[in-house]
């Protein structure tokens, strides 16, 4: 290591720091870091220009230098405007940024999985096991979604009909997933119910209602699922059922409907039978005409054909069915239900099966096993 060259560059490469705009402390602290690791490396590996090399490196250290002291800065900035010591003030944001997270940027799929992320407290496992796609994938998706709104002020959110689509998807993840968000998406709509007057929030805030209202009895002791027809009515909440309906019918006075209220007005029907053999069934089908006008969704005309089925038989259920794209989710559960309506218990049986393949969480498949194995008990097999 020849010790006189470096010396001899120092103040060139002093100055050339300084000329660049260092200033003079900083510049030299940033030298003296230079050399002493110029004497760590340049025994093992001398540079062809030691001058260069000693600019090169000097630099780098007073730009990190300076990154760190602006740094520090911004911290104590910070610590300085921390508020005092005390409780915090009583303000729930969740709703904010829930309009936040649902940004008419994203898509709904994407401003569902940022909310459960960000705001229900999900994991990205837990989330991506809700959507049935693998744990990369939805960590891609909510990187994205988090980009999308990076740059959006508290104050510019979303519009009332995106946080509305997504408050309502997240009660569904709530109400059938394993994390219960359903009574805090409930709590949120009643907020906004409360500070938007909107007939639609009226809409999605009854329905909520009058679907929480039977939960108790979707479930049996072991966790298997009980269908509606086959619920005991005495474990609903009849108050929950009395709110809803209320809710419903003021916001339907308004004669400005939309499908939540549409939605709503079926709950209401099925809640209002005593018994599933009193189901107005023919109301239900003339409400999934307006909500299939509303919305045009394959999944709402999927579940028109089951209306059909209880209204005028399961072969004209059959026949609605046979209009739709068979790679529907559950459509082939509901072909196994109708099939087993119109006695054809071998075919349903086989379609019972088919269903609990493709069936979108454990529970609902194992109700499917259940449903094909005592239909095969029942046929002999």
């Amino acid at each position: 290591m020849n010790e006189v060259l470096l010396r001899s560059l120092t103040p060139s490469v002093l100055g050339i720091l300084v000329r660049r705009g260092a200033d003079f402390a900083a510049a030299e602290d940033a030298v003296q870091d230079a050399l002493v690791e110029a004497v760590r490396v340049w025994s093992a590996d001398p540079p062809r220009d030691p001058k260069g090399w000693l600019v090169t490196v000097a630099w780098r250290r007073f730009l990190d230098a300076t990154r760190a002291d602006a740094a520090r800065r911004r911290r104590e900035d910070r610590v300085d405007e921390e508020p005092a010591p005390g409780p915090a003030p009583a303000v729930d944001d969740t709703l904010q940024l829930y309009f936040l997270c649902a940004h008419p940027s994203l898509t709904p799929s994407s401003a569902v999985a940022l909310t459960l992320r960000a705001v229900g407290g999900l994991t990205t496992r837990q989330i991506a096991q809700a959507y049935l796609v693998p744990e990369a994938t939805m960590a891609q998706r909510i990187s994205r979604a988090k980009r999308t709104v990076s740059g959006v002020r508290f104050d510019q959110p979303g519009d009332v009909a995106t946080v509305l689509r997504v408050l309502y998807l997240v009660f569904n993840e709530g109400y059938s997933g394993d994390v219960d968000l359903a009574a805090e998406a409930i709590r949120l709509t009643r907020q906004l119910a409360a500070a938007i007057d909107h007939p639609e929030v009226a809409g999605l805030l009854a329905l909520m209602l009058l679907h929480h209202a039977r939960r108790a009895a979707r479930t049996a002791p072991d966790g298997s699922l009980v269908p509606l027809a086959e619920q005991d009515r005495g474990c609903w909440d009849t108050e929950s059922i009395a709110d809803g309906v209320e809710i419903l019918q003021a916001a339907l006075a308004r004669d400005r409907l939309g499908e939540f209220q549409a939605q709503a007005a079926i709950a209401a029907l099925h809640a209002d039978a005593r018994t599933a053999e009193e189901t107005d069934w023919v109301q239900i089908v003339e409400w999934y005409d307006e909500l299939a006008r509303l919305t045009d969704s394959p999944v709402v005309r999927l579940n028109r054909a089951v209306a059909v089925g209880e209204a005028d038989g399961p072969r004209a259920g059959l026949a609605a069915l046979a209009a739709l794209d068979d790679t529907l989710p559950r459509h082939t559960a509901v072909a196994a239900y109708l099939h087993e309506r119109d006695g054809d218990l071998t075919t349903a049986a086989q379609l019972y099966t088919e269903a609990a393949q493709k069936a979108p969480n454990l529970a609902e498949r194992d109700h499917l096993t259940r449903q094909a194995a005592r239909l095969n008990t029942r046929g002999g097999r």
